[in-house]
């Protein structure tokens, strides 16, 4: 019997078996007093950039230590052996965090607007089934309930340290079990990573680069809250070296370049040049720190100010456009005050305002018309 492609049923299901064998698992109940102190010494790890995602609010983390206390099912918590004996978080990270919180063993310092350390007790509220609960914590409880929480068992599905790089990757990219949504770039950073985390750091430390922040100045606390500065990082490299396999969706085409830059054995891998790439990034927002610098992704009034919110369309032409003739410029030019006459009358005009507004813009053909736009404005003979 064969399909629509010719495959036969023993090639599905040979093909099927090859890849379920390359995923070592294995199904561990474990308290969560044992989960806390595993977290405590190391054994078990949260990354910082995986912690960051740490969301529920004061409610959602009540209502979860209720439902505990009340011995409600709680889904299960995934994690991927790093090495023997020593597990790393990738799928639980809310549930864990918030008993964590509870206990105040969490440390959390960096990511939340009230940051959590160890010693911090989460103060229950809003619990809407035991409203006895409300106003306390942990060291309230009756002594009864507190063993009960610290006896309660959580599922623990463990990827062994064995399983292929790829299929824990792709494991990973699946796992939905209700937490709170993540942004593309948020889920990039805690897949790709699985693979080779090279690039991922890269791109997490050029998004630091002083200059590269004094250009996108104008990006929301929100859209840095969930990465999208690393994701207009990703999105210079992918556009300015992988244009011509761009299609419609920006999304993907940004996942399919980050997988091939990071994977090793990635049948159509791309080869990225760290350091040289490096130098360009670092050229090019050099050169706009100098001359746009704040200004570069808003746009130009009528009148003689800029304003407004960050423009990805801005963003794009601007830097993609100067990446394509900052080889051509001379670096003697500095200031680079005639860079900066270009920059000037290339917001005013109204060619490149047409190019840069409405809907409509995600094809090929809308994305290469206002790079080269700005390139072309550029160059020197221009």
């Amino acid at each position: 019997m064969t399909d629509e492609s010719g495959r036969s049923s023993e090639e599905i299901l040979g093909a099927v078996d090859v890849r379920r064998k390359r995923a070592e698992t294995k199904s561990l109940d474990i308290s969560l007093n044992e989960l806390a102190d595993m977290y405590e010494s190391g054994e078990l790890k949260i990354r910082p950039e995986y912690q960051r995602l740490f969301r529920w609010s004061v409610t959602k983390q009540s209502q979860f230590i209720e439902s505990l206390l009340l011995e409600m099912p709680v889904p299960a918590i995934f994690v991927i052996e790093v090495e023997e004996g020593r597990w790393e978080l990738i799928d639980g990270l809310q549930r864990l965090s918030t008993y964590l919180h509870y206990r105040g063993k969490l440390n959390a310092p960096e990511h939340r607007p009230e940051p959590i350390t160890p010693g911090k007790h989460l103060v229950l509220e809003d619990c809407d089934i035991l409203e006895e609960l409300n106003g306390s914590k942990y060291d309230d409880l009756p002594l009864a309930l507190q063993i009960r929480l610290k006896r309660s068992f959580l599922r623990v599905e463990t990827i062994r340290q064995e399983t292929d790089a790829q299929f824990r990757y792709h494991m990973f990219k699946r796992l939905n079990t209700g937490g709170e949504p993540l942004s593309d770039q948020e889920v990039r950073n805690c897949t790709i990573r699985l693979i080779d985390d090279r690039f991922n750091s890269f791109l997490i430390d050029l998004s630091k680069n002083s200059e590269f922040e004094k250009c996108i100045e104008s990006l929301s606390d929100e859209r840095r809250r969930t990465m999208g500065d690393v994701e207009l990082v990703l999105r210079f490299f992918a556009f300015k070296n992988n244009f011509d396999e761009f299609r419609h969706d920006v999304s993907p085409f940004l996942t399919d370049y980050m997988e091939r830059v990071s994977d090793p054995d990635h049948d159509h891998r791309i080869e990225f040049d760290y350091d040289k790439e490096r130098r360009h990034f670092e050229k090019v927002f050099g050169i706009l720190a100098a001359t746009l610098g704040g200004n570069t992704c808003i746009r130009w009034l009528d009148g003689d100010r800029y304003s407004g919110q960050f423009l990805m369309h801005h963003y794009e032409a601007i830097t993609l456009g100067l990446a394509k003739v900052s080889n051509e410029l001379d670096d003697t030019e500095a200031p680079w005050s005639n860079v900066l006459t270009k920059f000037v009358e290339i917001k005013k005009d109204s060619e490149f305002v047409k190019l840069t507004t409405g809907g409509g813009q995600n094809s090929p053909g809308p994305y290469r018309a206002k790079i080269d736009f700005v390139a072309d404005r550029l160059r020197k003979d221009s």
